[in-house]
C-alpha cells in the first residue's frame, strides 16, 4: 500500500511539474521537460537506454514481465488482445508492477480514425495508468488530455518529418523515429538524417527505431541524440514472445535478403519474411497498391493476417531462440564494450 500510494504521489509530483496556469486562469498540460522526464523513466530502474518493441502479434504481458525483469522496458499492442476483457487483465497485471523499482511499462495504442477500439481502450488507459502510452498509425491528440492528465507521457510513433512535426505540436512528450529498417510498419529516412532533422525542432524524448538489433547500435542511437532505441526484432524469438514456433524459427532462419516491402496487407509500408507472405498465396513481386489502411473491423484483420509475419533489418542478428533475459544480457555485454572502446582506437590517420 505504502509504495502504490507513493508511485501515485509521484504521478502528482509529475503532474504538478507540467501543468500551469493559461491567461483565462486555468491549468493547462504540457510536455514534460526532457530530462525530469528520461530521469524518472530510467534512472534506477532500467539497465539499458532499451524498450523492447510492441510487435504484432507477437508482443504480450509475458514478454513484457521477462522483459522486465531483465532491466529494459517493454510494451505490446492493444490489438494483440482479442477481446478488450482479455486487455483490461493484461493491463490490470501490467501496470501493477509499475514502480521506482521496475523498469516503465510502455502500451502501445493505434489511434488511426478508422480503429474500432480507441474509445474503450482509452478508458482502460484512463483506468490502469501506464507510465509510458505510445500511439501508432494515426496521431497523439486522442490521448493527450488523458495520459498527461494522470501524469503519464505520451510518445508517437512517427516514420517522416512532416509527421514528427505534427506529434510535436500536438504536445508529445516523446516521438519514436521509425527509420529505415524498422520491422513491420518502417519508414525511409536513414536514423543518422531522421534523428539529426527532429533534433532541429523537438527536444523532447527521442526513442530511435530501425536496425537496432545489438548493443553496439544502441549506443550510437545515443551517440545520434536519442534517448532510448527500440529493439524488436530480436525478440521475435524469445521465448516469452507470442509468436509461434514456425514464426520464431522462420526469423532464426531467415537473413536481410529474405525480407520484403510491401504495403498490400495494411496500406502501409511494412517489412514481411518473404517465406510468410508466399505460403499465404501473395505475390511479394506483384505491384503494390492496397489503398488507406482501414482498422475498422480490427480483429477480423488481425485474424485474416495472423499467418504473415514481420521481421526487422537485424533479422540476421537472430541466432536462436532463447529467453529476453538472455538476450538482454548480450545486448548489456555489447554495449558496455561500446562504451568502454574508445573512439577511433587504434585507428591512425
Amino acid at each position: 500500500m505504502v509504495a502504490r500510494l507513493s508511485k501515485w504521489f509521484g504521478y502528482a509530483i509529475d503532474l504538478a511539474s507540467r501543468s500551469g496556469l493559461n491567461s483565462a486562469g486555468l491549468m493547462e498540460d504540457k510536455p514534460m521537460d526532457r530530462r525530469t522526464l528520461v530521469e524518472r523513466l530510467a534512472k534506477g530502474r532500467m539497465r539499458l537506454p532499451l524498450i523492447v518493441a510492441p510487435m504484432f502479434l507477437v508482443s504480450g504481458p509475458e514478454l513484457v514481465a521477462a522483459a522486465s525483469a531483465a532491466g529494459v522496458s517493454a510494451s505490446f499492442p492493444f490489438p494483440n488482445a482479442r477481446t478488450l476483457e482479455t486487455l483490461d487483465g493484461w493491463l490490470e497485471a501490467t501496470c501493477a508492477t509499475q514502480g521506482d523499482d521496475h523498469p516503465p511499462f510502455a502500451a502501445n495504442m493505434l489511434t488511426h480514425r478508422s480503429y474500432d477500439r480507441l474509445a474503450d481502450e482509452l478508458d482502460l488507459v484512463a483506468k490502469h495508468r501506464p507510465e509510458i502510452v505510445i500511439t501508432a498509425l494515426g496521431g497523439p491528440a486522442p490521448v493527450i488530455e488523458t495520459v498527461q492528465g494522470y501524469g503519464g507521457a505520451v510518445f508517437a510513433d512517427v516514420n517522416d518529418l512532416k509527421f514528427a512535426r505534427k506529434a510535436a505540436d500536438a504536445g508529445a512528450d516523446g516521438l519514436v523515429l521509425v527509420s529505415s529498417g524498422a520491422g513491420g510498419h518502417t519508414g525511409s529516412m536513414s536514423a543518422f538524417a531522421f534523428v539529426s532533422a527532429v533534433r532541429e525542432f523537438f527536444d523532447g524524448v527521442v526513442v530511435l527505431a530501425g536496425g537496432v538489433s545489438d548493443g553496439r547500435a544502441l549506443r550510437a542511437a545515443e551517440a545520434l541524440g536519442a534517448d532510448f532505441a527500440y529493439m524488436g526484432t530480436r525478440f521475435i524469438a524469445a521465448s516469452e514472445s507470442l509468436a509461434t514456433d514456425d514464426y520464431r524459427e522462420m526469423v532464426v532462419a531467415a537473413e536481410f535478403s529474405d525480407l520484403v516491402r510491401s504495403n498490400k496487407l495494411t496500406g502501409a509500408e511494412a517489412y514481411y519474411l518473404r517465406a510468410s507472405l508466399e505460403r499465404m498465396g501473395i505475390d511479394p513481386d506483384a505491384p503494390d497498391g492496397a489503398g488507406r489502411p482501414d482498422f475498422s473491423q480490427s480483429q477480423q484483420q488481425i485474424k485474416a493476417w495472423r499467418d504473415v509475419w514481420s521481421a526487422g533489418h537485424g533479422v540476421g542478428s537472430v541466432s536462436a531462440v532463447e529467453p529476453a533475459s538472455a538476450i538482454v544480457a548480450r545486448v548489456a555485454a555489447e554495449y558496455a564494450e561500446a562504451v568502454s572502446t574508445p573512439p577511433f582506437a587504434g585507428a591512425a590517420f
